[in-house]
This record gives C-alpha cells, structure tokens and sequence, in this order.
C-alpha cells in the first residue's frame, strides 16, 4: 500500500512530522516494539559522489562476496548495502558510510530532523546501511522494522524525493512518501495478539444455580460495556469460598 506523500515543503521539520505521525499510527494500532531506522542520502550529488567512493571500495572485496553483490558493485554500488547473506555481512561492515560524502547542507538537515525527533519523543536508529538503491531519494530516509518479522521485517519505509516531479517532466514539486506492507502489519498483530496473556476483566462466580440466569444476563451487559468476562459455568457455595 503506498502512503500519500507529504508536498510541497523541502523543511526537515517536515521530515519529523511525517515520522511521529507513523509512529503514532503504530502505536494506535496496538503494533508495540517497532524501531525506527533513519539515514540521510544526502542531496543527488552527495550520493554520486558516494557510489563512486562504494565503486572503488568494491573492486578488491565484491570476487569474496554472492554473485549478486559482485553484479551490484558495477551496476548500482548502493544495492551492495542490503545485500541479506550472513557471509557477506563482515565485508559490508567495513565499507566507506555515506556520512562521510555529505555536504554541509546534508549534514544539517539531517541533524534538524533528530533533533526534532529528540524533542517529540519518537525513538529511533541511524542506520548508515539504510541508502535505498532508487535514484530518486534524497536526504532523509527510513524504515518501521519489527523484530517479530524475521529476516522481511520491514513493516513500512519510505524518503524523501525533492527532485523526483522534476526528473520525470514535472513542476518543482518537495516532498516526501511512504510504503506500507498491509501483510506484514497484519502479520505482527497476529503474533502480537497470540503473544499476549489471557486476562479477563472480570469473573462472574453465580452463588447457586438459581442465580446462573442473572449471571449470564450481568455477563452480557459487561461485554456489551466492551470487557472481557468469563463466567462461572456452576453454581458457587458460600461454605466453599469461605
């Protein structure tokens, strides 16, 4: 499902508002224990720049690696990045970061976004990994992960693309978007769900079967209300309680 995008306004407050909005819509959801990735890609040169520092980097590494890293190291360098083969990972680890070919103005957008993070409460990762193998991107981007997802445990991700209306005919036109797997949301509140202990709001106990009618009658009325009761499927004496 893909998430309207946020025009019109390159701002990195722009940025945070989007991601506490995300954020918020996870935890409504009830979808607790997510964590929220975030990198910066910088402006259309920084990331050319960095391809070329990640093209260098990989002509004596990539023969170690799976053949579709040692594809991506000629074809689109970035892709290497999320490359899942538990092999390859030490390799990748020592790979130049992206941080390290942003410019100034890069720089501080990024630190704007956190910082209005910081200040709204939402708790997140720098993930140097995190650079999307799209053209498109620019500056800031990011991922809801949920770790009861296994090794696919992107629940929604998306970025900024300020120069993308432009790249394909169109106006001016900032902004930043969003994709959200509607499988993958459904799948971590079922497991949410199974995970959560049994837990009633209350327990009808019925002092003697002439009292189980009005006992199944106050039960209806309580899960109308909306709690979770369960009832007493005998009567209770009084002399065995006490």
């Amino acid at each position: 499902m893909i998430g309207p995008p946020s025009a019109g306004s390159e701002s990195p407050l722009r940025d945070a508002e989007v991601l506490e909005m995300l954020a918020t819509l996870l935890d409504e959801m009830g979808i607790t224990g997510w964590t929220l990735e975030i990198n910066s890609v910088g402006s259309s040169a920084d990331r050319a720049r960095y391809n070329e520092t990640l093209r260098e980097a990989l002509i004596p590494l990539a023969p170690k690696m799976c053949m579709d890293c040692q594809l991506r190291a000629v074809t689109n360098p970035l892709r290497v990045l999320d490359c899942k083969v538990p092999e390859d990972q030490p390799i990748i680890e020592t790979l130049p970061k992206i941080v390290d070919s942003l410019d100034e103005a890069s720089k501080a957008h990024f630190a704007a976004v956190t910082a209005a993070l910081d200040a709204a409460g939402v708790p997140y990762t720098r993930n140097h990994r995190l650079v999307r193998g799209l053209d498109y991107y620019t500056r800031t981007t990011f991922e809801f992960t949920h770790g009861g997802l296994g090794a696919q445990n992107a629940l929604l991700g998306g970025g900024r693309y300020d120069g993308l209306s432009e790249a394909i005919g169109g106006p001016k036109a900032p902004g930043i978007g969003f994709a959200m797997g509607e499988d993958r949301l459904v799948l971590t509140l079922q497991a949410l769900e199974q995970a959560k202990p049994g837990k009633n709001d209350a327990y009808i106990a019925p002092l003697g079967e002439g009292l189980n009618p009005a006992a199944l009658a106050l039960a209806r009325e309580l899960r109308r209300g909306g709690l979770s009761v369960e009832l007493g499927r005998r009567g209770i004496s009084l002399e065995k309680v006490v």
